[in-house]
């Protein structure tokens, strides 16, 4: 994953990041909104929420997302939207299922002024 200068960047570095090991994106269009909202004890275990709380639209409703917008954060909370469209599988092309986000070897924080994660996915 690609270091970034501040925690939403991190956040959406990481979900883009899941997403785009699950497909294509470029065919994937801004039609459906949802809201996220998680909460956590520390900034690990908010992580793995927020993947896991985007893991759950793509289960439950189909959902690709390839934009995210963070409007408020720190390391207990997330308040974003993300942006996306219903799996079309004629159109869309689909590459590894994830089922579920990892503590695994999981890092979360700075170094060298930089914000960096290390995320493993059980798929």
């Amino acid at each position: 994953m690609l270091p970034t200068d501040d925690v939403k960047g991190l956040f959406t570095n990481a979900a883009y990041g899941m997403f785009a090991t699950m497909a294509n994106l470029d065919g994937v269009s801004d039609t459906s909104e949802e809201s996220v909202r998680v909460k956590a004890r520390d900034i690990e275990g908010l992580m793995v929420g927020w993947l896991t709380e985007l893991l759950y639209y793509v289960d439950a409703h189909e959902l690709l997302f390839r934009r995210f917008e963070i409007y408020e954060i720190n390391d207990k909370h997330v308040v974003a939207r993300a942006f996306g469209e219903k799996i079309d599988r004629d159109r869309h092309e689909l590459h590894l299922g994830i089922k579920a986000v990892t503590r695994h070897m999981l890092e979360v924080g700075r170094k060298n002024d930089r914000y960096e994660a290390t995320i493993l996915f059980d798929i």
